[in-house]
């Protein structure tokens, strides 16, 4: 069975591109963009334990 690490980071505007490529260069996943509770955005990821 697979296990999995989990990362969340805000996405700074302008740069939503960069960071998502930074983040996917390290072998994360993206999983899930949310509105945060003022009103910027986040971005969850997951990894699988090595």
């Amino acid at each position: 069975m697979t296990k999995w690490e989990y990362v969340t980071t805000p996405l700074l505007l302008h740069k939503e591109t960069q960071i998502l490529n930074t983040w996917g260069a390290q072998g994360w996943e993206l999983v899930q963009v949310i509105t945060g509770p003022q009103g910027g955005l986040i971005a969850f990821f997951k990894k699988a334990v090595e």
